[in-house]
């Protein structure tokens, strides 16, 4: 059984012990590689039942977390051994070195993904450089579209013979994640081999002018949910719940009708304006609403595409900037603050760590 597993290799990382640099890779090997114990659990995990996923999501993450911290500790107590406590670095700057605090985008995506962990979702991830088959024509992009442009995307390589599909890129959206999950988890009569209920944070690009409002690469988390009978209500739900998780129990929300080519029907979800309590300020331009973030149900073309049956199939999407909850939590007015490694502005998220 996999908890027994998991149970075992806990007991096993607690009492991991190595005598030189060699010894701690072995043990990373071993545990956190590829083809390492861990990692045949999370591909295992795509087998257990449905009532058992959110306890052996959290888990593996805990296994996984503690293994790495334990690795970590090995190296740096062999690296202290090797070096001997009274060495002099000669290539250590005359100056104080300050220690660096965690991320504000670190900080905000932790607080999301402990948000919605809480919820059942478990963590998915995906290669940055793309084809397109995954990042816009199983998300139901018409082959015209205008995302599809040099303008908007940054191809690496474009197919000689004119095959979109074959084309390789810098992944737009975090969505080809989710195309990825979708086919891994049908069988070929297009069943789910279990519901999905995933959340995809990660790096994105987009080939756009980088000013205080707008960057070439930026950072997003969405979340998939798929089973017999989802409905708007449930995203709807799920949803209220997030915010009122994030930015506090009085948050409230509002829907808007919008187009995404994946999602129909669409929308754009407001919060309450945490600021004036919704009475209108030039914060949220005096409307006492702030958009962060757009949702919908999975489209049928998308659940075709992806090899899931739509008449017996629904599901919701939503996706948010990381950098959007940032400035809202924090009020950050410069994106390029996030990317440019200042320690001044660093150190004014110490608290929040």
């Amino acid at each position: 059984m996999i908890l027994d597993k998991i149970e075992q290799l806990l007991k096993e990382v607690e009492t991991l012990s190595a005598k030189n640099a060699e010894e701690v890779e072995q043990l990373r090997l071993k545990y956190l590689s590829k083809k390492g114990e861990i990692t045949e659990l999370m591909n295992d995990f795509r087998n257990v039942a449905a009532e058992q996923k959110k306890e052996v999501g959290m888990k593996i993450n805990q296994l996984k977390q503690m293994a790495q911290e334990r690795i970590n500790q090995l190296r740096e107590d062999c690296q202290t051994q090797e070096t001997g406590d009274e060495a002099v670095d000669l290539t250590r700057t005359p100056y104080p070195i300050e220690l660096g605090t965690r991320h504000p985008l670190t900080i905000v995506t932790n607080e999301i993904i402990d948000i919605f962990s809480r919820m059942g979702f478990v963590l998915a991830d995906g290669p940055e450089v793309e084809d397109d088959l995954h990042v816009f024509t199983k998300m139901n992009f018409a082959a015209d579209h205008p995302a599809r442009d040099m303008q908007d995307t940054f191809f690496v390589s474009q197919h000689p013979g004119g095959d979109v599909t074959k084309n390789i890129l810098l992944r737009s959206h975090t969505s080809s994640v989710q195309a990825r999950i979708m086919e891994q988890m049908h069988t070929e009569d297009g069943h789910l081999t279990a519901p999905i209920r995933v959340i995809c944070p990660g790096r994105v690009y987009r080939n756009e002018a980088i000013t205080a409002r707008a960057h070439c690469f930026f950072h997003q988390v969405e979340g998939l949910y798929i089973d017999r009978d989802v409905s708007f209500t449930d995203l709807k739900q799920v949803l209220l719940s997030f915010a009122k998780e994030m930015f506090g129990p009085d948050t409230k929300i509002r829907l808007r009708p919008s187009y995404f080519p994946f999602t129909e029907p669409s929308a754009e979800m407001d919060i309450s304006c945490f600021i004036c309590g919704g009475e209108g300020c030039g914060f949220c331009k005096h409307t006492g609403w702030v958009e962060i973030l757009g949702c919908g149900m999975v489209d049928p073309n998308v659940l075709r595409q992806c090899g899931i049956d739509p008449d017996i199939y629904s599901g919701y999407a939503f996706g948010m900037g990381v950098e959007r909850i940032t400035n809202l939590k924090y009020r950050v007015s410069d994106l390029r603050m996030f990317s440019e490694n200042d320690t001044r502005f660093l150190r004014e998220f110490e608290a929040a760590n």
